[in-house]
Protein backbone atom coordinates (compact mmCIF):
# COMPACT_ATOMS: atom_id res chain seq x y z
CA UNK A 1 0.00 0.00 0.00
CA UNK A 2 1.12 3.99 -0.91
CA UNK A 3 0.68 5.60 2.35
CA UNK A 4 1.35 9.41 2.39
CA UNK A 5 2.85 10.49 6.03
CA UNK A 6 2.57 13.91 7.55
CA UNK A 7 6.44 15.15 9.04
CA UNK A 8 6.82 18.20 11.36
CA UNK A 9 9.89 16.87 12.47
CA UNK A 10 9.25 15.65 15.17
CA UNK A 11 10.26 11.88 17.17
CA UNK A 12 6.21 10.93 16.15
CA UNK A 13 5.81 11.76 12.74
CA UNK A 14 9.67 9.80 11.76
CA UNK A 15 8.39 6.60 14.18
CA UNK A 16 4.84 6.77 11.81
CA UNK A 17 7.10 6.29 8.80
CA UNK A 18 9.49 3.87 9.84
CA UNK A 19 7.09 1.74 10.89
CA UNK A 20 5.28 2.09 7.87
CA UNK A 21 8.02 1.58 5.55
CA UNK A 22 9.34 -1.54 8.14
CA UNK A 23 5.43 -2.87 7.32
CA UNK A 24 6.46 -3.24 3.88
CA UNK A 25 4.33 -0.16 2.91
CA UNK A 26 5.47 2.53 0.07
CA UNK A 27 5.99 5.63 2.10
CA UNK A 28 6.06 8.97 1.01
CA UNK A 29 6.75 11.91 3.62
CA UNK A 30 5.24 15.23 3.04
CA UNK A 31 5.35 18.88 4.95
CA UNK A 32 2.47 21.35 5.10
CA UNK A 33 3.53 24.82 5.05
CA UNK A 34 1.23 27.47 6.96
CA UNK A 35 4.08 30.08 8.26
CA UNK A 36 3.69 33.37 6.20
CA UNK A 37 6.88 35.21 6.46
CA UNK A 38 5.73 38.15 4.30
CA UNK A 39 2.69 38.89 6.07
CA UNK A 40 4.01 37.86 9.79
CA UNK A 41 7.04 39.97 11.22
CA UNK A 42 7.99 37.43 13.78
CA UNK A 43 11.94 36.63 13.55
CA UNK A 44 12.87 32.58 13.94
CA UNK A 45 13.56 31.92 17.47
CA UNK A 46 14.06 28.88 20.02
CA UNK A 47 10.59 28.64 20.54
CA UNK A 48 8.93 25.31 19.07
CA UNK A 49 5.35 25.85 18.18
CA UNK A 50 3.27 24.83 15.43
CA UNK A 51 2.45 28.08 13.58
CA UNK A 52 6.10 30.24 13.22
CA UNK A 53 9.26 30.94 11.80
CA UNK A 54 11.02 27.68 13.27
CA UNK A 55 8.99 25.71 10.27
CA UNK A 56 11.75 27.44 7.56
CA UNK A 57 14.22 25.94 9.71
CA UNK A 58 12.22 22.39 10.25
CA UNK A 59 11.63 21.51 6.14
CA UNK A 60 15.45 21.03 5.27
CA UNK A 61 15.79 18.83 8.76
CA UNK A 62 12.79 16.99 7.71
CA UNK A 63 13.90 16.52 4.04
CA UNK A 64 17.42 14.80 5.86
CA UNK A 65 15.29 12.38 8.06
CA UNK A 66 13.55 11.46 4.96
CA UNK A 67 16.36 11.09 3.13
CA UNK A 68 17.63 8.69 6.04
CA UNK A 69 14.67 7.07 6.05
CA UNK A 70 14.48 6.44 2.00
CA UNK A 71 11.24 7.62 1.60
CA UNK A 72 10.57 10.54 -0.86
CA UNK A 73 9.63 13.83 0.25
CA UNK A 74 7.19 17.05 -0.42
CA UNK A 75 6.45 20.38 1.18
CA UNK A 76 2.56 21.54 0.32
CA UNK A 77 1.70 24.88 0.27
CA UNK A 78 -1.63 25.28 3.10
CA UNK A 79 -0.96 28.58 3.73
CA UNK A 80 -3.91 30.23 1.98
CA UNK A 81 -6.34 27.28 3.50
CA UNK A 82 -4.62 27.80 6.84
CA UNK A 83 -5.32 31.53 6.92
CA UNK A 84 -9.04 31.30 5.88
CA UNK A 85 -9.65 28.13 7.90
CA UNK A 86 -7.69 28.82 11.23
CA UNK A 87 -6.48 32.04 11.78
CA UNK A 88 -10.03 33.62 10.69
CA UNK A 89 -11.84 31.43 13.61
CA UNK A 90 -8.94 32.04 15.78
CA UNK A 91 -9.14 35.84 15.57
CA UNK A 92 -13.00 36.23 15.03
CA UNK A 93 -13.20 33.83 18.97
CA UNK A 94 -10.77 35.83 20.39
CA UNK A 95 -12.33 38.92 19.53
CA UNK A 96 -16.08 38.16 20.70
CA UNK A 97 -14.71 36.86 24.11
CA UNK A 98 -14.17 33.43 23.22
CA UNK A 99 -10.97 30.98 23.87
CA UNK A 100 -10.96 28.87 20.61
CA UNK A 101 -8.53 25.15 20.39
CA UNK A 102 -6.64 26.14 17.33
CA UNK A 103 -5.01 22.86 17.02
CA UNK A 104 -8.80 21.17 16.76
CA UNK A 105 -9.45 23.06 13.94
CA UNK A 106 -6.41 22.57 12.03
CA UNK A 107 -6.13 18.42 12.43
CA UNK A 108 -9.48 18.48 11.15
CA UNK A 109 -9.33 21.20 8.30
CA UNK A 110 -5.48 20.94 7.31
CA UNK A 111 -3.59 18.23 8.37
CA UNK A 112 -6.20 15.62 7.42
CA UNK A 113 -8.17 17.16 4.81
CA UNK A 114 -5.91 20.24 3.41
CA UNK A 115 -2.69 18.41 3.23
CA UNK A 116 -3.95 15.29 1.41
CA UNK A 117 -6.01 17.23 -0.76
CA UNK A 118 -3.40 19.25 -1.86
CA UNK A 119 -0.93 16.27 -2.14
CA UNK A 120 -3.53 14.69 -5.09
CA UNK A 121 -4.61 17.97 -6.90
CA UNK A 122 -0.57 18.05 -7.57
CA UNK A 123 -0.33 14.73 -8.99
CA UNK A 124 0.78 12.31 -6.08
CA UNK A 125 -0.71 8.87 -6.33
CA UNK A 126 -1.65 7.25 -2.26
CA UNK A 127 -4.06 5.15 -0.87
CA UNK A 128 -4.13 6.43 3.06
CA UNK A 129 -2.85 9.45 4.36
CA UNK A 130 -0.77 8.53 8.36
CA UNK A 131 0.25 10.87 10.93
CA UNK A 132 1.94 10.47 14.15
CA UNK A 133 -1.00 11.12 16.71
CA UNK A 134 -1.45 9.13 19.51
CA UNK A 135 -5.02 7.57 19.02
CA UNK A 136 -6.18 4.36 17.50
CA UNK A 137 -8.98 3.94 14.65
CA UNK A 138 -11.94 0.93 14.97
CA UNK A 139 -14.66 0.11 12.58
CA UNK A 140 -18.00 -1.08 13.05
CA UNK A 141 -18.46 -3.96 10.19
CA UNK A 142 -22.56 -3.71 11.79
CA UNK A 143 -23.02 0.17 10.86
CA UNK A 144 -19.99 0.25 8.33
CA UNK A 145 -18.73 3.23 10.58
CA UNK A 146 -15.48 4.05 11.57
CA UNK A 147 -14.61 5.85 15.10
CA UNK A 148 -11.82 6.58 17.18
CA UNK A 149 -10.51 5.21 20.29
CA UNK A 150 -8.14 6.70 23.21
CA UNK A 151 -4.49 5.41 22.81
CA UNK A 152 -3.13 2.70 25.09
CA UNK A 153 -1.03 5.41 26.88
CA UNK A 154 -3.59 7.83 28.38
CA UNK A 155 -0.73 10.22 28.89
CA UNK A 156 0.07 10.98 25.65
CA UNK A 157 -3.35 10.16 23.90
CA UNK A 158 -4.69 12.72 21.14
CA UNK A 159 -7.80 11.64 20.66
CA UNK A 160 -9.38 14.56 21.95
CA UNK A 161 -7.64 16.86 18.92
CA UNK A 162 -9.33 14.43 16.06
CA UNK A 163 -12.13 14.10 17.21
CA UNK A 164 -13.70 16.11 14.41
CA UNK A 165 -12.51 14.11 12.19
CA UNK A 166 -15.28 12.87 9.49
CA UNK A 167 -16.29 9.55 7.95
CA UNK A 168 -14.52 9.86 4.67
CA UNK A 169 -11.53 11.13 6.83
CA UNK A 170 -11.45 8.22 9.20
CA UNK A 171 -11.92 5.89 6.09
CA UNK A 172 -8.59 7.04 4.55
CA UNK A 173 -6.14 7.80 7.19
CA UNK A 174 -3.22 5.25 9.27
CA UNK A 175 -2.47 6.28 13.07
CA UNK A 176 0.31 4.01 13.28
CA UNK A 177 1.07 4.91 17.04
CA UNK A 178 -1.76 4.38 19.06
CA UNK A 179 -0.71 1.06 20.44
CA UNK A 180 2.65 2.52 21.44
CA UNK A 181 3.90 5.16 24.59
CA UNK A 182 6.18 7.42 23.82
CA UNK A 183 9.31 5.75 25.55
CA UNK A 184 8.83 2.87 23.14
CA UNK A 185 8.22 5.68 20.04
CA UNK A 186 12.32 7.06 21.57
CA UNK A 187 13.45 3.57 21.32
CA UNK A 188 12.38 2.76 17.96
CA UNK A 189 14.14 6.05 16.41
CA UNK A 190 17.09 5.82 18.36
CA UNK A 191 17.27 2.47 17.11
CA UNK A 192 17.25 3.49 13.54
CA UNK A 193 20.07 6.18 14.28
CA UNK A 194 17.34 9.42 14.17
CA UNK A 195 18.81 12.61 15.91
CA UNK A 196 14.97 13.54 17.19
CA UNK A 197 14.77 10.82 19.43
CA UNK A 198 15.63 13.39 22.12
CA UNK A 199 13.79 15.94 20.63
CA UNK A 200 11.19 17.83 22.86
CA UNK A 201 7.50 17.73 21.96
CA UNK A 202 6.20 20.83 20.88
CA UNK A 203 3.50 22.13 22.91
CA UNK A 204 2.66 25.83 21.59
CA UNK A 205 0.24 26.90 18.83
CA UNK A 206 2.28 30.27 18.42
CA UNK A 207 5.74 31.46 18.55
CA UNK A 208 5.09 34.96 19.79
CA UNK A 209 2.24 36.86 21.45
CA UNK A 210 -1.34 36.22 20.21
CA UNK A 211 -1.89 40.01 19.44
CA UNK A 212 0.33 39.38 16.46
CA UNK A 213 -2.73 37.61 15.10
CA UNK A 214 -5.52 39.03 16.42
CA UNK A 215 -4.37 42.42 14.08
CA UNK A 216 -6.48 44.74 16.64
CA UNK A 217 -5.56 47.99 18.63
CA UNK A 218 -6.15 47.64 22.47
CA UNK A 219 -9.67 48.25 23.94
CA UNK A 220 -9.52 48.80 27.37
CA UNK A 221 -11.68 48.23 29.42
CA UNK A 222 -12.74 47.45 33.32
CA UNK A 223 -12.07 44.74 35.35
CA UNK A 224 -15.28 43.80 37.31
CA UNK A 225 -16.69 41.39 40.20
CA UNK A 226 -19.91 39.45 39.80
CA UNK A 227 -21.94 42.59 41.51
CA UNK A 228 -20.67 44.78 38.74
CA UNK A 229 -17.67 46.78 40.96
CA UNK A 230 -14.97 47.84 39.10
CA UNK A 231 -11.40 46.41 40.40
CA UNK A 232 -9.37 47.63 37.86
CA UNK A 233 -8.56 48.17 33.65
CA UNK A 234 -7.57 45.97 31.23
CA UNK A 235 -6.24 46.44 27.75
CA UNK A 236 -8.54 44.08 25.98
CA UNK A 237 -11.13 41.07 26.54
CA UNK A 238 -8.64 38.89 24.27
CA UNK A 239 -5.68 38.72 26.63
CA UNK A 240 -7.53 36.92 28.91
CA UNK A 241 -9.14 33.44 29.33
CA UNK A 242 -11.39 31.73 31.70
CA UNK A 243 -9.67 30.25 34.87
CA UNK A 244 -6.84 32.42 34.13
CA UNK A 245 -5.12 33.49 37.73
CA UNK A 246 -2.26 35.83 36.77
CA UNK A 247 -1.26 38.94 34.48
CA UNK A 248 -4.56 41.11 36.03
CA UNK A 249 -2.19 43.77 37.84
CA UNK A 250 -4.86 43.65 40.86
CA UNK A 251 -4.11 43.18 44.80
CA UNK A 252 -6.34 41.46 46.35
CA UNK A 253 -6.54 39.31 49.91
CA UNK A 254 -7.21 36.15 47.99
CA UNK A 255 -6.57 35.57 44.33
CA UNK A 256 -8.89 36.29 41.50
CA UNK A 257 -9.54 34.53 38.46
CA UNK A 258 -11.25 35.38 35.42
CA UNK A 259 -14.83 33.76 35.51
CA UNK A 260 -16.24 35.63 32.19
CA UNK A 261 -16.63 38.51 30.23
CA UNK A 262 -19.38 40.80 29.22
CA UNK A 263 -18.47 41.89 25.49
CA UNK A 264 -21.17 44.40 25.48
CA UNK A 265 -19.94 46.42 27.96
CA UNK A 266 -16.36 45.25 27.90
CA UNK A 267 -15.87 43.86 30.88
CA UNK A 268 -13.67 40.86 32.05
CA UNK A 269 -15.35 39.63 35.09
CA UNK A 270 -13.94 38.51 37.88
CA UNK A 271 -14.23 35.82 41.13
CA UNK A 272 -12.63 33.48 43.42
CA UNK A 273 -11.43 30.25 43.49
CA UNK A 274 -15.03 28.75 43.96
CA UNK A 275 -16.82 31.10 41.59
CA UNK A 276 -14.92 29.12 38.75
CA UNK A 277 -16.39 25.90 39.64
CA UNK A 278 -19.60 25.35 36.96
CA UNK A 279 -21.55 21.90 35.93
CA UNK A 280 -23.75 22.86 32.92
CA UNK A 281 -23.04 23.64 29.37
CA UNK A 282 -24.18 23.64 26.19
CA UNK A 283 -22.23 22.47 22.89
CA UNK A 284 -23.40 23.27 18.99
CA UNK A 285 -21.20 22.07 15.84
CA UNK A 286 -21.46 18.60 17.20
CA UNK A 287 -19.99 15.89 15.04
CA UNK A 288 -20.41 12.23 15.55
CA UNK A 289 -18.71 8.85 15.07
CA UNK A 290 -20.03 5.48 15.04
CA UNK A 291 -23.00 7.05 16.89
CA UNK A 292 -25.87 9.02 16.57
CA UNK A 293 -27.47 10.77 19.34
CA UNK A 294 -31.11 10.24 19.52
CA UNK A 295 -33.84 13.03 21.08
CA UNK A 296 -33.38 11.23 24.47
CA UNK A 297 -30.69 12.04 27.11
CA UNK A 298 -27.65 9.73 27.28
CA UNK A 299 -24.93 8.90 29.71
CA UNK A 300 -21.23 9.73 28.90
CA UNK A 301 -17.97 10.54 29.89
CA UNK A 302 -16.55 14.01 28.90
CA UNK A 303 -13.30 15.77 28.69
CA UNK A 304 -13.19 19.70 28.59
CA UNK A 305 -9.17 19.78 27.67
CA UNK A 306 -7.07 16.88 26.30
CA UNK A 307 -5.15 15.99 29.82
CA UNK A 308 -8.41 15.31 31.73
CA UNK A 309 -9.35 12.23 32.45
CA UNK A 310 -13.17 11.41 31.06
CA UNK A 311 -15.54 12.67 33.58
CA UNK A 312 -19.56 11.24 33.78
CA UNK A 313 -22.02 13.22 32.25
CA UNK A 314 -25.62 13.67 31.08
CA UNK A 315 -26.14 14.30 27.60
CA UNK A 316 -29.20 16.07 26.49
CA UNK A 317 -29.42 16.16 22.92
CA UNK A 318 -31.94 19.31 21.55
CA UNK A 319 -33.71 19.44 17.55
CA UNK A 320 -31.35 22.04 16.34
CA UNK A 321 -28.48 19.46 17.07
CA UNK A 322 -26.86 20.83 20.39
CA UNK A 323 -26.72 19.36 23.55
CA UNK A 324 -26.83 20.51 27.00
CA UNK A 325 -24.11 18.83 28.76
CA UNK A 326 -24.59 18.75 32.73
CA UNK A 327 -21.57 17.04 34.80
CA UNK A 328 -21.50 14.73 37.50
CA UNK A 329 -18.77 16.55 39.23
CA UNK A 330 -18.14 20.35 39.38
CA UNK A 331 -15.91 21.27 36.78
CA UNK A 332 -13.00 24.27 36.95
CA UNK A 333 -13.23 26.70 34.49
CA UNK A 334 -15.70 25.75 31.45
CA UNK A 335 -15.09 27.57 28.99
CA UNK A 336 -17.05 28.67 25.18
CA UNK A 337 -14.84 28.09 22.58
CA UNK A 338 -13.02 25.29 23.47
CA UNK A 339 -14.35 21.59 23.10
CA UNK A 340 -16.30 18.96 24.46
CA UNK A 341 -15.70 15.57 23.62
CA UNK A 342 -18.06 12.59 25.06
CA UNK A 343 -16.26 8.66 25.28
CA UNK A 344 -17.76 5.21 26.20
CA UNK A 345 -14.87 3.89 27.94
CA UNK A 346 -11.89 4.36 25.27
CA UNK A 347 -14.17 4.89 22.34
CA UNK A 348 -14.83 8.51 20.83
CA UNK A 349 -18.41 9.23 20.65
CA UNK A 350 -18.38 12.76 19.35
CA UNK A 351 -18.06 16.45 20.68
CA UNK A 352 -18.99 19.74 19.35
CA UNK A 353 -17.99 23.54 20.99
CA UNK A 354 -18.72 24.67 23.93
CA UNK A 355 -21.75 27.55 23.65
CA UNK A 356 -22.42 28.48 27.00
CA UNK A 357 -21.55 28.04 30.63
CA UNK A 358 -24.72 27.92 32.56
CA UNK A 359 -24.46 27.24 35.98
Amino acid sequence: MKILVGMSGGVDSTVAALLLKKAGHEVIGATMTIWDEVVRNLAPNGKDACFGPKELTEIPETRKICQKIGIPYYVFDCREEYKKLVLHNFREEYLNGRTPNPCIWCNSMIKFEALPRTARAQGLIFDKFATGHYARLGYNQQSNRWFLQSALDAKKDQSYFIYRLKQEQLANILLPLGDYNKQQIREIAKEAGMDVCDKPDSQDFYAGDYSDLLETSANPGNFVNTKGDVLGRHTGIWNYTIGQRRGMGISSERPLYVIGFNKERNEVILGHDEETLKRVLTASQCTWMDFEPKSGVFRADAKIRSSQKPTPVIVIPAADGSVRVEFENMQKALTPGQSVVFYHNDIVLGGGIIDQVIE
